[in-house]
């Protein structure tokens, strides 16, 4: 029996590694990966994508949902420059995506070989992981070294380069095992100072008015009952970023809701300066999550900064105590000192008349647009809809730009867990559509809605046949406006109303989706938007509906410095 070559041997290793799911587009120099997952039973399944950032953004949707690294493929030359945007916006986002590229051989370099380039050099500064495989008996201890770090510390992105001849090398059969640690994430915790624990203690039990303020990093650790006995412990409130929603339901009278420029309210807002003490979790209290670094303002408030990335803590505001740590992990810690804390009998909470009047006073203004009868249709009736057709446990991904700020101050979330999420570290259109799929094969058991306005549409029509082929139950709404709408309501905020080189033209989504073979709705009348919801939802299989709507730069949308 001949050993394995370094693309069987690849194979194998995904295999152990519990991959089930390979996002990819073919091209010339992935010729022997292709040909090793066509002869070996692996029982992976390979999704052949129409763009390999499509690609990515799958493997994305599906590593937020599964809990466990994703994995998406590309040729070299244009292919690696195509997937590298949805590898840096996983790896922003703290979420394990193993990007593998092939490379034209080692022996081809230098001789102005078609499809050249250094990969190994564009991917480094973009990923936390970053290796080629120049001699194929690498290839095992590589797929090693990239779980490992894609899964432990702070989890995100990696990418390995295969050259050409590297795939047909002889590998080691006794080279292929992996560590079954690191295939699901976070893998390898750790907690924080304990001496800095009982300092944090110490604070929470001598201050009043407490508001927790909760990143991607509580979800990410799946700590979310964590979160819940701390907040009832400790007496806080609990607020969170958009990366953050479904760390506690937005149900919980203890849950304030999104706060920051995009998502956050004047209420919400309000509840973050009535804090003495502010505790981030898993955020990098950042510019959005802070408006600028305006609410809190630095230096009103007390500060505990808990995250498993040391650097992030104090990188924004000065730090009371830094707790470095994982975000399940340290809550434990937390709650065990309080419950050894003498000083500590009866949590203080911050007003919760105050905050009650201001969640309600948030609903009673958005419910009077949402019930609007306007047309175009406006966002909010498109978000209310929505959350009445749909199941607490369903998932909704959005892409930036218009359907982002309303679904995240809007659309409650009514359970824990990754229940909406959005490409938040750099917001490139054309997400939703093809981390909903990645979602699906996650979990085909939940229903997923992807939304998008018309311009993410352009971006991502094609991965419609990819959805129609595989049979992707997903449904897709389209919120039409004709009109770039975050850049154009920048231009009326920011720029006297100079409107340039941000309208286009109108678009029937409906239509184009029906040539793809998936079943689609148009609607202009928003008395007709609930049954058609409920249609969609219920078809059972690829759906779109296309919702004419009211644009950015006309709307009242949660950005605050529209509002401003």
């Amino acid at each position: 029996m001949t050993d394995p070559s370094g693309a069987e041997a690849l194979v194998r290793m995904l295999q152990l590694s519990g991959v089930k799911y390979i996002f990819g587009l073919c091209g010339d120099t992935s010729l022997p990966l292709y040909d090793a997952l066509a002869r070996l039973d692996h029982g992976m399944a390979h999704v052949l994508t129409r763009d390999e950032r499509s690609a990515a953004y799958m493997a994305d949707g599906y590593a937020r949902i599964a809990r466990r690294p994703g994995v998406c493929e590309g040729p070299s030359g244009g292919g690696a420059t195509y997937i590298l945007p949805g590898v840096v916006e996983a790896n922003e986002s703290s979420v394990p995506v193993l990007a593998i590229t092939t490379d034209i051989a080692t022996t081809s370099r230098g001789r102005y070989t078609l499809t050249e380039l250094d990969q190994a050099a564009l991917f480094r500064p973009l990923t936390k992981w970053n290796a080629t495989a120049n001699v194929a008996a690498d290839i095992p201890r590589l797929i090693r070294a990239a779980f490992s770090a894609m899964t432990t510390g702070r989890t995100g992105a990696a990418h390995l380069c295969l050259p050409f001849d590297a795939q047909k090398g002889a590998v080691d059969p006794g080279e292929l095992w992996v560590d079954p640690a690191v295939a699901t994430y976070p893998a390898r915790r750790s907690g924080a100072d304990p001496q800095e624990v009982e300092r944090a203690a110490a604070l929470i039990a001598s201050t009043a008015n407490r508001l927790v303020i909760v990143g991607g990093g509580v979800v990410l650790s799946g700590a979310e009952r964590e979160l819940a006995e701390f907040a009832a412990r400790s007496g806080a409130m609990v607020a969170t970023t958009i990366a953050g929603q479904g760390s506690l339901a937005e149900t919980d009278p203890a849950c304030v809701g999104v706060v920051g420029s995009n998502g956050g309210t004047p209420e919400t807002r309000a509840i973050v300066d009535m804090a003495d003490l502010v505790i981030y979790i898993g955020c990098r209290a950042g510019s959005v999550t802070t408006e600028r670094r305006r609410h809190p303002a630095p230096g009103r408030t007390r500060v505990i900064h808990i995250d498993v990335d040391p650097a992030v803590i104090g990188a924004n505001y000065a730090a009371d105590v830094g707790l470095a740590g994982d975000a399940k992990l340290v809550l434990r810690q937390l709650i065990g000192a309080l419950d050894g804390h003498a000083a500590f009998a009866l949590p203080a909470r911050l007003d919760a008349a105050a905050v009650a009047a201001a969640k309600e006073s948030k609903r009673a203004a958005f419910m009077r647009l949402a019930l609007s009868d306007e047309q175009p249709i406006r966002p909010e009736r498109v978000v209310h809809e929505l959350r009445e057709a749909l199941p607490a446990q369903a998932i909704v991904v959005a892409d930036p730009g218009t359907p982002c700020p309303y679904l995240s101050a809007y659309f409650e979330i009514r359970s824990t867990g990754r229940r909406f999420f959005s490409n938040r570290a750099h917001g490139a259109l054309g997400y939703s559509m093809s981390a909903a799929v990645g979602a699906h094969f996650a979990d085909p058991h939940v229903p997923v809605v992807a939304v998008m306005g018309d311009g993410s549409f352009g971006f991502t029509a094609g991965e419609m046949e990819t959805i129609v082929r595989h049979k992707v139950p997903v449904v897709m709404l389209v919120i039409s406006n004709a009109v770039y709408g975050w850049i154009k309501a920048g231009q009326k905020s920011g720029f006297d109303a100079r409107y340039f080189s941000v309208d286009f033209s109108r678009t029937d989504h409906a239509a184009v989706a029906a040539a793809y073979g998936v079943k689609s709705w148009r609607v202009e009348d928003p008395a007709r938007l609930a049954q058609t919801l409920r249609a969609a939802l219920d078809c059972g299989g690829p759906a779109l509906v296309d919702i004419v709507c009211q644009p950015l730069h006309e709307a009242r949308a949660p950005v605050s410095e529209w509002v401003a």
